[in-house]
């Protein structure tokens, strides 16, 4: 995947994060915030943030933090939510269902234009008020509506041919619940989503902390 940008990744996995905190502490009608208090909340050391933040211009002021709408308005701007994105989903089993039906996507900008599968099933059915259609539509509907982001959640055997599908309608980008290394051109946007190996990180520091445990006894 090109990088346009040396900001690194893990700046950038930590910015949704605030992000998120700043809307919980607004709805609080909280206004503003130090980088000591959203150490508290996020997890991440007050020096964290403040060199995160800095990676993008300076939003604090000393002696007084941040203003949290500001900084949250800024924040969405860093990550693109001042825009409006049209995605499609490809596969409408339980995960496309989810996802197509979580209203905070599209409150946030990612517009749901349209759904596809092969199950004949499926087919036809309503899910969130869209039309799940046959994926062989797919490729022209994304070139007639200037879809932006492809949702991938095909069985792994379908994936790769889905994720071309995908391309060659033009999308930038594709967000990835299918449990397999999409092969793509260098200028396609992948963000892998593996439930599997996520919650394989669970067992490993449930294992890690059980043996802990033990040595302590």
């Amino acid at each position: 995947m090109e990088r346009f940008s040396n900001i690194s990744m893990a700046v950038v996995r930590r910015l949704p994060k605030y992000y998120r905190y700043l809307e919980e502490l607004l709805r609080n009608d909280i206004k503003r915030v130090s980088s000591q208090e959203l150490s508290k909340i996020t997890g991440f050391t007050a020096s964290q943030i403040r060199q995160d933040l800095n990676c993008f211009g300076g939003f604090g002021q000393q002696g007084y933090g941040y203003n949290a709408e500001e900084l949250h308005k800024e924040i969405g701007k860093i990550l693109g939510l001042d825009k409006q994105y049209k995605t499609v989903i490809i596969g409408a089993g339980n995960i496309g269902h989810a996802i197509a039906n979580y209203s905070s996507f599209e409150k946030s900008g990612f517009k749901t234009m349209g759904i596809f599968d092969v199950d004949p099933d499926i087919i036809g059915e309503k899910i969130n008020n869209i039309t799940v259609r046959h994926s062989s539509e797919a490729e022209q509907f994304i070139k007639e509506n200037d879809i932006t982001i492809g949702i991938l959640c095909t069985p792994k055997p379908k994936s790769q041919e889905a994720a071309e599908c995908l391309i060659n309608g033009g999308v930038k980008a594709i967000w990835n619940f299918a449990p397999v290394d999409l092969k793509v051109p260098d200028n396609i946007i992948v963000e892998n989503v593996n439930l599997s190996e996520s919650l394989f990180t669970v067992s490993y520091l449930l294992k890690e902390k059980e043996e802990a445990n033990a040595k302590k006894r």
